[in-house]
């Protein structure tokens, strides 16, 4: 007796770490060629290549956080590293790093968001574990 429901599973399982990255690049979980976000962080009701419904995602404060904690682990330590070394006036230092956290900061959030949605398609989550 052959177990129907495993293969089943498994057939219809999506790829995460794909999807992610489709996010991660703003585009279509699904498909990986249509716009996921529609401006800055407002994702699409549905992929305009695939019309995969992208109205279930529930991404809310997930990308913020994971901006910040990404953020903040990679300028901490250098700007630790650079006052050690180079002893900059404070002035220079506070701008430097003022305008670095915010530029990177800008550069993933949207990125993270789509990462986070890629994320929730492909585990189904919030409304996407509707039939293929």
């Amino acid at each position: 007796m052959r177990d129907t429901t495993a293969t089943e599973i498994t057939s219809t399982e999506r790829d995460a770490r794909r999807a992610m990255w489709r996010g991660f690049r703003g585009k279509c979980p699904n498909c990986g060629s249509g716009p996921l976000l529609r401006s800055y962080l407002k994702v699409r009701d549905h992929c305009p290549v695939c019309r995969e419904d992208l109205s279930h995602q529930r991404a809310d404060d997930g990308p913020a956080y994971l901006t910040i904690l990404i953020v903040g682990h990679l300028m901490a330590p250098l700007l630790m590293v650079v006052f050690e070394t180079w002893r900059p006036e404070p002035l220079v230092l506070f701008t430097t790093f003022a305008v670095g956290t915010i530029a990177l900061s800008l550069y993933l959030l949207p990125r993270l968001k789509g990462a986070m949605v890629g994320l929730q398609w492909a585990k189904r989550m919030h409304g996407f574990g509707g039939e293929d």
